[in-house]
Parts: structure tokens; sequence; C-alpha cells
């Protein structure tokens, strides 16, 4: 069985580009199509794959200016020649659902959620800081990007959704049912830390993570807070913090585990489709604080390892920080519970799907629309 492995594009690491590495432990061999890759963000060891780009690697200023490529990127993944792969696997937050399978492939689609730009547009212009004409006129080019994203959905003969939170925007965008997989989690040895007295926040420093909300409660509350990771937010962010707030850019792994282990609480304050990180804090026997929306109520159990904070602001949230102070946590517990999502989990769970699809294609009882 030859296998192609699809996924949106390879400029910026994160929980996707995790779920990208376990479906490659599954076939290992499968070369990756994807838009464009820049080697120089993404981890060395992606250098040794088979990764083949679009027409879109190609054009002028594509690395700062990808944004604004956005009615390309349905013809960048419809050009490419899947003929000869009998299963197509896409990873897609985005375009890459939308590859043309040869007749007789079977194509299972891992969607870490419908593209949240065309579909909640206003959010997504809000929360990005998009102003003037480009806010105008990216309603219009996101209309057409939606109309292509539902014609495409019957390329599909499986979706897997990240959680039921995405399960559910797949129903109502796609018209289609999905099973819920949670992504892969890595489970390094558990090896409990003291406590320390910071709290701590990450990962990519981008506007909707809402990472300001943890900036600014911490500010007002004087507690010491960490914040690991970089991006295009973080000039804000040091701009909105106190002297309390310490900005530690790029980490390694070993520092980013250390980090979990001896954090007082890992804050989570943007509503995400699923969230990996706050599991592997969890898997270092460590809380949550978590804004209590979409996929943080399918990982952190309220008062058992984590809590929750009901309203997006800094008010809410430093309320929820003092509250927590009070709270008891098993380390123990909570490590056994992020095991429940650990990568072994994941491909087993994977591996067991693909072949029930496969085998209901090879007897005829696969139909793309159902």
């Amino acid at each position: 069985m030859r296998v192609a492995i699809i996924h949106d594009y390879l400029n910026q690491y994160g929980g996707a580009e995790r779920v990208l590495e376990a479906l490659h432990d599954l076939y290992p061999h499968a070369p990756i199509f994807t838009s464009i890759y820049d080697p120089e963000v993404m981890p060395d060891y992606y250098r040794t794959w088979d990764i083949r780009t679009s027409f879109m690697q190609r054009i002028p200023g594509w690395r700062r200016q990808f944004r604004r490529y956005l009615v390309l990127y349905p013809t960048a993944f419809e050009s490419f020649n899947l003929s000869g792969y009998d299963l197509i696997l896409s990873s897609s937050s985005a375009f890459a659902k939308g590859v043309i399978p040869c007749p007789g492939a079977l194509h299972v689609c891992y969607c870490h959620t419908p593209m949240r730009f065309a579909w909640r547009t206003g959010d997504y212009i809000e929360r990005e800081g998009i102003k003037g004409l480009q806010a105008w006129l990216l309603p219009f080019a996101l209309n057409y990007v939606r109309l292509w994203d539902v014609s495409t959905n019957h390329r599909v003969d499986g979706f897997v959704a990240n959680s039921h939170e995405v399960a559910g925007r797949i129903a109502r965008y796609y018209g289609r049912s999905a099973e819920v997989i949670p992504p892969p989690v890595d489970l390094p040895p558990y090896a409990p830390q003291p406590q320390g007295d910071f709290y701590l926040a990450g990962g990519r420093l981008i506007p909707y993570k809402r990472i300001e909300l943890t900036v600014a409660a911490c500010t007002q509350l004087g507690l010491p807070l960490k914040i690991f990771g970089d991006g295009r937010d973080r000039r804000r962010l040091e701009a909105l913090a106190g002297p309390n707030v310490e900005f530690l850019g790029w980490v390694d792994e070993a520092t980013r585990h250390e980090l979990f282990a001896r954090c007082r609480a890992y804050i989570f304050p943007g509503e995400e489709d699923f969230g990996i990180t706050p599991l592997e804090v969890m898997a270092a026997g460590r809380p949550v604080i978590a804004y209590g929306a979409g996929g943080a109520l399918e990982t952190v159990l309220n008062g058992l390892t984590g809590r929750f904070f009901d309203h997006p602001s800094a008010d809410v949230l430093a309320q929820a920080i003092l509250t927590s102070q009070h709270d008891r946590y098993d380390p123990l517990l909570i490590r056994r519970h992020a095991e429940s999502f650990g990568r072994t989990v994941f491909l087993k769970r994977m591996r067991n799907l693909i072949d029930e699809l496969w085998e209901a294609r090879q007897e005829g009882r696969v139909e793309r629309v159902r």
C-alpha cells in the first residue's frame, strides 16, 4: 500500500506538527506534500523526510507574505499528483483536505479544525488585529474559500477530529460525522520536582492564544509569571507586563519540561480546538488553570487536574488564580490522567481506524458523502 501524507504548511511548529510527526511514525516512508516548507524554523530531523512542496514555494517573499496568498492555496493542493497512492492521510486545519485522490484511493483526514479564518471570520479579524482595507476585503476572499472548503469535503472518506468540539464543527459545516481521536502527547518519564513559586504560560505568542489575559492577571496580582516561546505578539505582551513577568523566549524541550514540572500551575487562557501543552504539563504532575471552553473541557478535570475560569477577562482569571491557591492536587493522579492521551494510545487508535476504513473500502462499504 503506497501512502501519501498531506499537511497544510511547514513554516511554524506547534500541535498540528506533533500530529504530523506521529502520522509519519505510522508510515515513515510516506512522502509529505505541503504548500510551503521553511527548514530554518522547523526541527532539523524534518530535513531527513521526503517533503514535497507546491508551486507556492517559488513565489517571491512567501516567508513573510504567505497569508496574503490566501486564494492560491486551493490550487496549490489540487495541483499535487497523487496518482498511484492507495492511502491519503491529510493533517488539516485549512487546505490539506482539499487534495484530489486518485480513483479507488482511501482518504482519511485528521482535522484539527475546519479553517478558523473562513468559518469564524469576525473572531479571526478581531484577534489578529487586521484593520483597514485588508479587513474590508478579507470576507470577500473568504467567501470563495468557504465555498471551496465545502465542495471538497466529499473528497474525504473518513474524518477524524481532535476533539468533540471540532467534531461538532465538522458536522455543522460539512454535514459529516467524525471519529474523535485526541492528538498524541509525549510522555517523558515521570520525575516529580519541588514546586516553584511561579506560574507558567507560553507557546506561540500570537493574538488568538489570549496570553495577554495571563499577563494582565499576574501583573495585577503581582505574582511571578514565566512565559516561554516567541511570536509576533511578544512586543505587545511585553508592553503590558509588570516587573514580575519574565519572557524566556524560545526554550529547548528539556528546559520546557523542567518548567512544566516546577511551575505552581500552567495558565491556558485561550479557547483552543484541543490544546496539547496543558496535557504535557499534566504529564509532569502539575495543574492547569484554563478558560472553560473548547478543547480544555475535554482535557482538564475541574477540581482534579486543574481549575476552569468561565469568562475570558483578566479580572476573572485573577480570581481563579487566587482561588486555586487553596486547591490541593495529587500529582500522580494528574500524571495518570495525561497518560490516557499518550502517543502509543494515539498510534493504536489511528492504525485501527485506518485498517477498518481500508477493509470497508475493499468491501465497497465506504462512501465519501455520508
